[in-house]
């Protein structure tokens, strides 16, 4: 572990996630040859900054599951149903930070209780910070980029079908990905 000699607090205070501006994705592993990527269009999220002891950070992010898209509407009904998300019953995606680590100038560990389907596994995401500006409209914002993968069977996403040739349809593993804009409250 890098020892973080860089502190932050200009940053210190309370931020909403910009959802014009960020991402939420994930990529997954198709027929075992190709990737297909996908985001959630709807979500929203807020965090506190401890610019000067970032262990004293929190973040949530709540995420509509209804709002998956994968540019492609037959996959899309198909991850929305009881097979994958099963939106109806569990309309939202969560995550609750826990934990935050600073682990060198401007990377940090966020761990946290991610929800999928009323099942909640801590996991861990590394983010490293992309920087902050005063944006033309007077808001001072922050960047964040971050990325962790999970097994989608310890949250209960099971279904799959066998191929011909070997192997599966959807891969277990899932990479989610996040690319945060947040603008500091005033």
């Amino acid at each position: 572990m890098t020892s973080a000699t860089t502190t932050y607090p200009q940053l210190t205070g309370e931020y909403t996630i910009d959802t014009a501006h960020s991402r939420i994705g994930f990529v997954a592993r198709h027929a075992m040859v190709t990737k297909v990527r996908g985001a959630f269009n709807e979500f929203d999220g807020a965090f506190s900054l401890n610019g000067d002891e970032p262990a004293k950070s929190s973040a949530t992010v709540t995420i509509k599951a209804h709002s998956i898209d994968t540019r492609n509407a037959d996959r899309d009904g198909h991850l929305r149903s009881n097979d994958f998300l099963s939106m109806d019953e569990y309309p939202e995606i969560k995550f609750v930070s826990t934990g935050i680590t600073q682990t060198g100038d401007a990377s940090f560990d966020v761990t946290g209780d991610l929800t999928i389907k009323d099942v909640t596994q801590t996991i861990t995401i590394p983010f490293d910070f992309e920087g902050s500006a005063k944006d033309p409209f007077g808001n001072d914002r922050v960047g964040f980029e971050g990325s962790t993968t999970i097994s989608r069977k310890d949250y209960g996403i099971t279904w799959n079908a066998a191929l011909e040739t070997g192997g599966v349809l959807v891969s277990d593993k899932v990479t989610l990905e996040f690319e945060i804009s947040a603008i500091k409250n005033a």
